[in-house]
């Protein structure tokens, strides 16, 4: 096999590792959440930060660390995510005292920049024949490993003990950041300029209190003061962050690209498939784990709910390899447009039809195929809409505003769910049924919105192959 040949695949094999392993870190930590609580001896609400932390830093990163990639080189900063997520993982697993424990996550969210770093990477080194089955693959992947962190998170911790959820991920990035180094060519495409500070502290401003505000609104109440206070800082810095943009000699994010239609399109269809995936993989665990005596609940273990949703992660992951030939035989439109209705239909399933647990496998096999062929198409429209040379920020964006949409979908979620509760304390079974009915009129909506993506989104490939590239001296 020749170098010209091994390069591209080797390329592609640490990139999968790298992404793998933050979408795994994104999930496995939910179903033992609360044997974390006992072993920190620490309380709910403090314990739940272990994964707000990671949320927010990933939200504040990805963006940000996408837009230095862009201007000082992606093989260069995907290798700093990536030790950075082992070093966040590494000192989880070691983590003596809750406060620890979420310092590490907050290290750890950093590797989030992974995602766009290494799909624009996938643009600037693997042919455009192959380069679609292969963001296809990195996006599938992605999705899968949130639901896998879910499947593994039981037995892990049941054989291994839950420090292992952090030393197995911490191995493999660790290793991939090496990978990187050693297989991954630099970066041949760059973007002029420094990154502007203002702009840069103003996006975290406001995507934090956004996702704050959207974190503590069940516990703390929606017109609560808090709350308000956090969703009216989080429009002011919004408004501020515009108004620096566009003032910047060399903006962070190129707000006039934001508008194009292939991106606005994608942004919204992923804010909706963040929202309806994150919570249904957040809350059917908690409905398979209900107790039997509820008169709707499974009384399923960890490990039994995990291998439950086993189907849809399976599912999901092969999707990444079909959905490049279906786009190039019907477009991008119609795939993502299906692969929400089909997530819709499987929403409507779960509501409707849950009396044993195959219901819930079967309809979360379809929700898997639904979402595969969203995510994994969803990349390539972000790619082609914006020139080589903002890919990693473009992504970035793409992926923030579908963490966004989890966030409000899982705080919508635990509103309904939790708006009453019958004998035990725990919900009635209504609360689940109304949760997943909300869920399916959200993806319909954005299917609605597949349709508006363009047939040949943004610029053209050839308008960048010719553009200059900027020395990283210069930056």
């Amino acid at each position: 096999m020749t170098r010209d040949r091994f390069r591209p695949r080797a390329t592609v094999a640490v990139l999968a590792v790298g992404v793998s392993a933050f979408g795994v870190l994104q999930s496995m930590i939910i179903p033992v959440l609360s044997q974390i609580q006992a072993d920190l001896d620490t309380d709910q609400a403090t314990v739940t930060w272990v994964l707000t932390a990671y949320l927010l830093s990933a939200a504040v990163a990805t963006p940000l660390i996408g837009r230095v990639g862009d201007a000082v080189g992606k093989q260069r900063m995907l290798a700093v995510t990536l030790a950075l997520l082992a070093i966040g993982s590494a000192g989880a697993a070691l983590a003596p005292s809750i406060g620890w424990m979420i310092a590490a996550r907050v290290v750890a969210g950093l590797g989030g920049g992974a995602v766009p770093l290494s799909f624009g990477i996938i643009r600037d080194e693997v042919s455009r024949e192959r380069s679609g089955a292969a963001v296809g693959l990195l996006a599938s992947l992605t999705s899968a490993a949130f639901g896998v962190g879910i499947v593994i998170a039981g037995p892990i911790v049941e054989g291994l003990g839950y420090a292992w959820l952090f030393w197995l991920p911490a191995i493999l990035t660790g290793l991939a950041a090496v990978g990187v180094l050693c297989l991954v060519p630099a970066s041949p495409v760059r973007m002029a300029g420094r990154v502007s500070v203002l702009p840069a502290v103003l996006l975290s401003g406001w995507l934090v209190a956004l996702l704050l505000a959207l974190n503590e609104g069940n516990p703390a109440g929606w017109t609560s003061s808090l709350v308000l206070g956090l969703f009216a800082a989080a429009a002011l810095l919004l408004a501020a962050w515009v108004a620096a943009e566009r003032a910047a000699a060399v903006p962070l994010i190129d707000l006039e690209l934001m508008r194009s239609r292939g991106v606005w399109t994608a942004n919204v269809v992923a804010f909706g498939a963040g929202f309806g995936t994150f919570a249904s993989l957040g809350f059917l665990p908690q409905l398979l784990q209900t107790p039997v005596e509820s008169g709707f609940g499974f009384g399923a273990t960890i490990s039994e709910s995990g291998w439950i949703l086993l189907p849809s992660s399976a599912v999901s992951f092969v999707m990444g390899f079909v959905a490049p030939r279906l786009v190039h035989r019907l477009s991008a439109r119609y795939v993502v447009a299906a692969g929400l209705l089909a997530s819709a239909a499987a929403f409507v399933g779960i509501a409707l039809v849950h009396a044993d647990r195959w219901h819930l496998g079967a309809w979360m096999a379809l929700q898997g195929l639904g979402i595969g062929l969203v995510v994994s198409s969803l990349a390539g429209v972000v790619l082609a809409s914006v020139p080589a040379q903002q890919t990693g920020v473009a992504s970035g964006m793409n992926a923030n505003i579908r963490l966004i949409g989890g966030s409000l979908g899982t705080a919508m979620m635990a509103g309904i769910i939790t708006a009453r509760a019958g004998a035990g304390g725990y919900p009635v079974e209504a609360g689940y049924r109304h949760g997943f009915l909300v869920l399916a009129v959200a993806m319909a909506l954005a299917a609605g919105v597949a349709l508006l993506i363009p047939r040949v989104p943004g610029h053209p490939e050839d308008r960048v192959a010719d553009e200059p590239q900027v020395d990283a001296a210069r930056v």
